[in-house]
């Protein structure tokens, strides 16, 4: 490294300007020049301000990078940010190729959540790519602390070569973002944990009208416990990307008793390395009921706000049960399965309840549709939600009960069942239930029979006050779907 780079390193990494709500373009010099704290700082309260009202459509893409994250979001206006490029091995492969498919011709707000190889990966080659062959970079964000890796000198040596504007941000400053609120809440101006990079990852919190999207980065027990002594409830989200990959240090008890999330979307690879997402974690999930999304099994993610409902589409329609995640298969980085429209919920931050809802109609009215792939019919015969005792330890006696009404053996296999939620449940390959048989579901853990079939779930599923059964044959048509009170 000559004496000038180690100089500019220097400069990046201890005086960046902490950025609050500028949005003028700095440049590396006056980046050199300026070391004070901006004036346009948020509060505490605006930090965490839900927006009363919210124009057009956000659209938030965790996009499949395997053991890494990336995520793209796109404001009503199309602005565009994104947090993170993912690995250093695929040198941003993967995040330039989706950027390149949805049309994406600038990347106004570049966010580094912490500098580890596996968050910066594609920067230097999204920055190049954007500043030679598109409409450039409007600005990066930081935290402020370097790494020694080389992966870490390419990003600098990028926003160095293309003078592109950089700040450093901490908690109570926002981004400046039209039609969305992009609010920093970590990590604070005196680093954690001795300087330790999870522990000091951005955190931000994006809402659009009743919806809220957290973003905590690797951020582990410090940075974690750092945000619920400085928000508590105000964390509340309906959407949260799980910490540290799914890792157990992350997405802890005291988190999500204070974010509340309606569901999460974990980012890391089918076969980690690292165990990612560990069951730990997954366990915490199931246990609060919260659908989980993973970028292994699922594909890219898109999640879309109208300010009042969600939509969740993906690349696969896999379980959501956090706890069968590891039983669906897997889908590669960069496949080109079409992303479908999976389900909607209606209920933000103020509906602790959210309703879910299929296709745009609520799945509060009981339907029951005939299968156009079989003469024969399923009928739900019998759902037992209310097991005696603590469902949790009585799994066994929840249950639904279906019976084949038809005059002809019904192929199961493949066929799925699934509640409002999303929790899951595969039919094993060769189960035939033959005409005029019924067949019990049991939510605890068994031996399946003809009769007899186990969800194996370690918490109880069909929730108690009402709920929605939707049974979907392998070739996804809806055969049942049906509420109970």
């Amino acid at each position: 490294m000559t004496g000038q780079r180690a100089l500019f390193a220097l400069v990046v990494a201890l005086l960046v300007v902490v950025s609050g709500c500028a949005g003028s373009g700095m440049t590396d010099s006056s980046i050199e020049s300026e070391t004070t704290s901006s004036t346009t700082t948020a509060s505490t309260h605006t930090a965490t301000e839900s927006t009363s009202t919210a124009n057009g459509t956000v659209d938030v893409h965790y996009i499949n990078v395997g053991q890494s994250a990336s995520t793209l979001i796109v404001t009503p206006q199309n602005e565009t940010i994104l947090i993170d490029t993912g690995d250093w091995r695929n040198d941003g492969e993967y995040v330039l190729e989706y950027l390149k498919q949805q049309n994406i011709t600038r990347i106004d707000h570049l966010v580094t959540s912490h500098s580890d190889a596996d968050h910066i990966g594609g920067h230097a080659a999204v920055i190049g790519y954007y500043e030679t062959q598109a409409d450039g970079v409007g600005a990066v964000y930081d935290p402020g602390l370097s790494s020694s890796s080389q992966t870490y000198e390419e990003y600098l040596d990028a926003v160095e070569t293309h003078n592109v504007p950089l700040y450093q941000v901490a908690s109570d400053d926002t981004l400046p973002v039209a039609g969305v609120n992009v609010a920093v809440l970590a990590p604070p101006e005196e680093p954690l944990a001795g300087g330790q990079r999870n522990e000091n990852s951005i955190a931000l919190m994006v809402t659009h009208g009743e919806q809220r999207f957290l973003f905590t980065g690797d951020a582990e027990s410090e940075g974690e416990r750092y945000l619920v002594d400085k928000y508590g409830s105000q964390l509340n989200a309906t959407v949260f990307q799980a910490g540290h990959h799914g890792s157990q240090s992350s997405s802890s008890d005291a988190l999500l008793e204070a974010s509340s999330p309606h569901l999460t979307v974990i980012s890391s690879a089918y076969d980690s390395q690292y165990g990612h997402p560990h069951s730990e974690t997954l366990t915490r999930f199931a246990d609060r009921s919260i659908p989980a999304y993973w970028t292994a099994v699922h594909g890219n993610v898109v999640i879309s706000s109208d300010g009042e409902n969600l939509t969740v589409s993906t690349q696969r329609n896999a379980t959501t049960n956090p706890t069968e995640l590891r039983s669906a298969d897997p889908i590669e980085p960069g496949s080109d399965d079409p992303i479908v429209e999976r389900i909607t919920l209606a209920g933000g931050i103020s509906n602790p309840e959210p309703i879910v809802t299929d296709g745009g109609t609520e799945t509060s009215t009981p339907t029951e549709t005939p299968s156009e792939s079989t003469d024969a019919a399923l009928a739900l015969i019998d759902v037992h939600a209310d097991a005696e005792g603590n469902d949790n330890e009585n799994l066994n006696d929840e249950y639904l009960v279906f019976e084949n009404t038809g005059d002809e053996p019904l192929d199961m296999s493949g066929w799925t069942i699934e509640d409002e939620a999303g929790h899951t449940y595969t039919v094993p390959s060769g189960f035939t239930l033959e005409p005029g048989t019924q067949v019990t579901l049991y939510t605890g853990s068994g031996t399946d029979t003809d009769t007899e079939l186990y969800w194996e779930s370690s918490s109880a599923i069909w929730n108690n006050g009402g709920d929605t059964v939707i049974v979907t044959d392998d070739a996804g048509t809806v055969v049942v779907e049906e509420s109970y009170e």
